[in-house]
């Protein structure tokens, strides 16, 4: 969750900037967040940050690794509450729709920040259980590596598509827009799966 706007006291200044960001986030988009105002509002001297984060890039890094331990988190209880691969697969991408709606700041921070990955550890470190996740692809494909990724590229745009549609206002507001959008999700992954030989891998 966010920090609330006030002076930081002690504690954990690294963990506090990061809540700060996603506040600042969640107010202003990834692209009118800066680390000056995450500063701000703890209420911190403007050097402090830099004893944790070089830059606001870093800073930012650091949400998108929180933000993808969430991610992880929320794909893989989707996963856990079906059977079969295909069944995992299809609730995955709800999961993703469904990750996009509840977790706005953090699903921008991930998809629309330009933070190039390899130049942080953490952030590589944080894609891991992701990937994972998603190699569920192998076992739906029986091994195929080359199907598994045309799969994998196909269910992520659908499932990416549905979330940028909801947050548009496609699907109107509230639980019944998000449903929708979930659900939207879940059927076109199983259409994918059970179309995947249609798939040819570029």
């Amino acid at each position: 969750m966010p920090a609330k706007q006030g002076r930081y006291h002690h504690g954990d200044l690294r963990s506090a900037l990061v809540d700060a960001a996603i506040g600042v986030i969640a107010e202003r988009g990834v692209r009118g967040f800066s680390l000056a105002e995450a500063t701000r509002r703890l209420g911190v001297t403007t050097a402090a940050p830099y004893r944790h984060f070089a830059d606001r890039d870093e800073l930012l890094a650091a949400v998108a690794a929180r933000a993808l331990s969430v991610f992880a988190a929320m794909l893989g209880d989707a996963a856990d509450a079906a059977d079969t691969p295909a069944q995992r697969l299809a609730a995955m991408a709800g999961a993703y729709v469904r990750f996009a709606a509840q977790r706005r700041p953090l699903f921008d921070t991930i998809f629309n920040s330009g933070l190039d990955k390899s130049r942080y550890p953490e952030l590589q470190r944080a894609w891991e259980p992701v990937d994972a996740l998603l190699a569920v692809v192998l076992e739906v494909c029986d091994g195929d590596a080359a199907a598994a990724d045309a799969l994998a590229d196909a269910v992520e745009a659908t499932a990416h598509g549905y979330a940028m549609l909801l947050i548009d206002g496609e699907y109107g507001e509230g639980p019944d827009a998000v449903n929708a959008a979930v659900a939207k999700a879940i059927a076109s992954a199983q259409a994918l799966t059970a179309g995947r030989h249609a798939l040819r891998p570029a």
